[in-house]
């Protein structure tokens, strides 16, 4: 912007060049590995520079108005197509990179004018001093970016990443006006305060993006300790059944054995044996049901199908899973947990006489099948697919959702015939 050969356009554009590409690359995730993807970026790199500086030497007065803004976009594509992280946050860095960019540009005209007669070496140099601080600045703040990403890509939207880009630019148009425009201190720091303010509005929303994001999963992960205790007064609820239903058998047995005893002290043999068998056979209609041959599954579903019992509810379950799932034994809890504890207020808000759950589970190659069906009210509300609580909080479907998209899977609800349907489907790893 304050002339120079073509040499020196080359040494100034691989400056511009230099910032955004490495802003981007040091917050990025990228889609490939890191030597492929800095060799794309080497590439596009030399390649834009070499374009740009051409078009400086041809036509000085269209690059000066038009090369920064045509910056923007041609980055932004190639940086997204590069990047793992999606559209919304790849859009959120290459505004910041390119804002980055603008107070690099406005640092480099404005102080050279200011200090040294608008010197063409003094804004190089200047611009150089710039980028350093301006990359270390990102080396400092690129561990805390990267570990807060998951929390920012949640929160934000298409709407909330194109107003921020919006102001960015409203921002950096200051650095790339002309560079013949009337220059004084006054309109230095006037450009100066709008950039300021611009990044100063961007970082906070950046922290209410991740303090949001940060209050969403530590919900989700107050939920599942709900969850979890819900499941342990199901489990001590079903040791205490257990507990009480041994002690009838001990004080049951004191009088078998007396039965037994006047038997043998007859010599009736046949009478004792019968009795035996009697007593075996009944003994053996009143044990526990074994529902799978995965323990975790066993434990959940045993806990909450006693429950159920306790409340006049017929459980019908047909599981077939192993006990090596790759799957952790929390997300078992909070999908199968969920699903029964929201099937069993299914059945004691529907006001229908023998209300029932219909549990089935099953592992078809590299997929989980779960289906819940449980008698429920006619009126249940659904908004984006997902029923809606009429009293208290819808977080034990959202819970199901979420531990779902861990593996990649899909859920669905419904009301068919009177019941209410819930389906999960999880991709299991090969």
């Amino acid at each position: 912007m304050l002339g120079g050969s073509f040499g020196v356009s080359l040494l100034r554009n691989g400056i511009g060049a230099l910032l955004m590409l490495s802003v981007f690359l040091m917050l990025d995730r990228p889609k490939f590995s890191m030597k492929k993807t800095a060799l794309c970026y080497a590439l596009y790199g030399f390649v834009l520079v070499l374009v740009f500086s051409a078009w400086y030497v041809a036509d000085g007065d269209s690059f000066i108005r038009f090369a920064g803004l045509l910056t923007f976009p041609l980055t932004g594509v190639f940086c997204t197509l590069l990047s793992g992280d999606g559209l919304n946050v790849s859009l959120y860095k290459i505004s910041l990179a390119f804002y980055l960019l603008s107070v690099c540009v406005f640092c480099g005209v404005d102080i050279s004018r200011w200090l040294f007669d608008g010197d063409m070496w003094a804004d190089i140099i200047i611009r150089f001093l710039v980028v350093g601080m301006i990359l270390f600045g990102v080396k400092r703040f690129q561990s805390f970016y990267l570990s807060n990403l998951d929390f920012l890509r949640d929160k934000t939207d298409l709407l909330s990443v194109a107003a921020m880009t919006v102001s960015f630019m409203l921002a950096a148009l200051v650095a790339f006006l002309p560079s013949n425009r009337f220059f004084s201190v006054y309109s230095m720091l006037r450009m100066l305060a709008i950039l300021f303010m611009a990044g100063l509005v961007q970082y906070l929303s950046f922290h209410l993006h991740i303090h949001l994001g940060q209050m969403r999963s530590y919900q989700a992960e107050k939920q599942l300790l709900e969850m979890n205790e819900h499941f342990l007064l199901r489990q001590l609820e079903q040791e205490r059944t257990a507990q009480e239903e041994a002690a009838r058998i001990r004080h049951d047995v004191r009088h078998h054995c007396m039965a037994l005893g006047e038997y043998i002290k007859k010599g009736d043999t046949e009478k004792a044996l019968f009795y035996l068998k009697q007593y075996v056979a009944d003994a053996e209609s009143t044990a526990p049901g074994h529902i799978c041959d995965n323990s975790s599954v066993d434990g959940i579903l045993s806990a909450y199908a006693g429950h159920a019992a306790r409340e006049d509810i017929r459980v019908d379950m047909d599981v077939t899973v192993e006990q090596n799932l790759p799957v952790r034994d929390i997300d078992l809890v909070a999908i199968l947990a969920n699903i029964f504890e929201n099937a069993i207020q299914g059945c004691r808000s529907s006001g229908k006489d023998k209300p029932q759950i219909q549990m089935r589970m099953a592992r078809k190659g590299h997929k989980i099948v779960i289906q819940c069906r449980n008698t429920s009210a006619e009126n249940i509300h659904f908004h984006n697919g997902l029923p809606q609580a009429e009293r208290g909080s819808s977080m034990g479907i959202s819970s199901i959702v979420k531990t779902a998209a861990r593996y990649d899977g899909e859920t669905d609800f419904l009301v068919e015939n009177g019941m209410f349907v819930t389906r999960v489907l999880l991709n299991l790893a090969e």
